[in-house]
């Protein structure tokens, strides 16, 4: 693992990293997270009873647009043409929980991480506010990137 922050220039300054260089490949990242709240919050989302509608079914379509626009929210993101966003919700109904998971992928010079991780965290923002009204409380975590394919570094999966 190297320690160089690519961001930066020599003078410390922020930059988008120049990837011309880069050889243009199939890149792949999968990223996931999770939303606990209260059983009876579960509840309205499975039954499909929820005041907004279909939280899961509104939340996956978020979750793509969010990874179509991530270089429009962090400012050093590369805007790169996806040839893929696949999100699935699953319940877990023992934790309260509703788990998301993005794969993101493309043809180009640079990973797709961040908008896998930007999917996944819209994704779970979306389930929030279309069910707050019913739980202020709910808990969004455990976000990461769990495997990444593709570029000159190869794969990688999460521990």
């Amino acid at each position: 693992m190297t320690s160089e922050l690519t961001h930066f220039d020599a003078q410390g300054q922020a930059h988008m990293v120049d990837v011309a260089a880069k050889d243009v490949t199939h890149r792949v990242a999968v990223a996931a997270g999770r939303i606990s709240m209260q059983a009876a919050t579960l509840a309205l989302i499975t039954s499909g009873s929820a005041k907004k509608g279909d939280v899961l079914g509104i939340a996956r379509i978020a979750a793509i647009q969010a990874a179509k626009r991530c270089a429009d929210l962090i400012p050093l993101c590369h805007p790169l043409p996806l040839t893929r966003v696949a999100v699935e919700f699953e319940i877990d109904a023992a934790a309260n929980a509703v788990l998301c998971r993005a794969q993101v992928e493309t043809l180009g010079r640079t990973g797709v991480e961040m908008e896998a991780l930007t999917s996944v965290q819209i994704g779970l923002l979306t389930i929030y506010d279309m069910c707050k009204a019913a739980d202020r409380g709910m808990v969004m975590g455990d976000i990461r990137v769990l495997e990444k394919h593709g570029g000159k570094s190869g794969d990688w999966s999460a521990p």
